[in-house]
């Protein structure tokens, strides 16, 4: 293993993670209202969140989607407004510590920051609440520099079921598929993470262009909602797209599925919702683990995931979304954003080869936003901007 970990950190100077997910955004909303002075990048933030610019180096990040999340109990102006706050703390710290990170809106931009030294920063929106049904309002958040968006988080939006909730539309309404077609035209990808399997069918159905799992694992290895299914991930060759795998224990560990229930129930309990991550809301998570010690997932758990989800889909179609910043715990080995050489040494234990590995750090994430840049320049020349409504193509009653 210490060769390995030698020859992964070798392997990730010369192609380094594309990350899918990162909620570090929100945990400057939470706990400093935005206020970088008091969570400095460059600085070490062990004490308070899983990122920091000294870490992102360590663990070979290349580049690196920013969640621009807002919770799905925000609605309407209050979450569109709430996403735009998030992208301008993105844009402010990207622009404050230029020397490490550079702003990114294309696969060349990723490519120019990997040849600079510099770390690509993206950014996706998490959640289709954040557009508040209005395709002018999806439209903007591209032109701000979104290059995907979750179609749901936790909850159903009017248009499209979430994994987590009641099914309502059983997979897209026709407003839904709208909202794909537009964001394939834009070349905007869509996320299929936190959606119902029946809207990633629907999804893949109705896509002109490669889709992504910003952060998800295999519903195979571990029966949560949240995974993808087996027949989701054969789909994906065909697509051209890519699943990137979470770290999350309680969607890659069985175990973990039960305590983590428990540990939301206690953030309850305490009169929070279970994704606060304010100092508060940490100390209280952590005094839950101590009292309840957790079942670990650890470097191998995730790898497990990894090994099935290239089985299936294929090495092409693989990437890695660890959804630091966005869950209270972590597998042990992959902590914080430091971790990523445990990972590649793992799967070069597993005998994955450096052509395989570098498909999953780097080549397949820039591929598939590529695609999806290609597909948009082809319906740009064909079609305009769509001015459908959610009441034209649904009805009154489902707005």
């Amino acid at each position: 293993m210490t060769d390995h970990l030698a020859q992964a950190h070798d392997l990730l100077a010369a192609h380094p993670v594309v990350d899918g997910h990162n909620d570090f955004p929100w945990a400057l909303r939470e706990q400093v209202r935005y206020d970088l002075d008091q969570r400095d990048m460059a600085a070490d933030l062990t004490q308070h969140t899983h990122t920091d610019i000294p870490r992102l180096r360590a663990g070979g990040v290349g580049a690196q989607f920013w969640s621009v999340y807002v919770r799905s109990d925000f609605s309407g102006d209050t979450a569109v407004s709430a996403t735009l706050e998030q992208i301008d703390v993105v844009r402010r710290f990207t622009d404050r510590y230029a020397t490490d990170l550079r702003p990114a809106r294309t696969a060349d931009d990723m490519e120019a920051a990997r040849t600079e030294g510099r770390i690509a920063s993206l950014m996706g929106a998490e959640g289709g609440h954040s557009i508040n049904c209005s395709l002018a309002t999806l439209r903007t958040l591209y032109d701000l520099g979104v290059r995907y968006m979750t179609l749901t988080h936790n909850d159903n939006v009017p248009w499209a079921d979430s994994a987590t909730d009641e099914p309502k539309a059983h997979g897209l309404t026709r407003f839904g598929e709208e909202v794909v077609r537009e964001m394939n035209r834009l070349g905007m990808l869509v996320d299929l993470s936190h959606v119902s399997a029946d809207t990633m069918r629907d999804a893949l159905r109705v896509t002109e262009a490669p889709v992504v799992f910003s952060h998800s694992s295999a519903r195979a290895v571990c029966d949560h909602p949240r995974n993808i299914p087996d027949d989701v991930l054969g789909l994906l060759p065909a697509n051209g797209g890519v699943a990137m795998v979470t770290f999350v224990p309680k969607f890659v560990l069985p175990e973990a599925v039960a305590w983590t229930k428990a540990a939301d129930e206690n953030m309850r309990a305490h009169g929070m919702h279970p994704l606060e991550m304010t100092s508060a809301g940490i100390t209280v998570q952590r005094a839950f683990e101590e009292a309840n010690p957790r079942p670990l997932a650890t470097v191998s758990t995730v790898a497990d995931h990894l090994d099935h989800m290239r089985e299936v889909a294929g090495i092409d179609h693989i990437g890695i979304g660890g959804d630091f910043d966005g869950t209270a715990f972590t597998p042990e080995g992959l902590t914080d954003v430091a971790g990523y050489p445990n990972l590649i040494a793992e799967l070069l234990d597993r005998r994955w080869s450096p052509a395989d590995l570098a498909k999953l750090t780097w080549q397949n994430a820039v591929r598939t936003l590529r695609g999806a840049e290609d597909v948009a320049r082809t319906a740009q020349s064909t079609r305009g901007p769509s001015l459908a409504t959610i009441d034209q193509l649904d009805g009154a009653a489902t707005a």
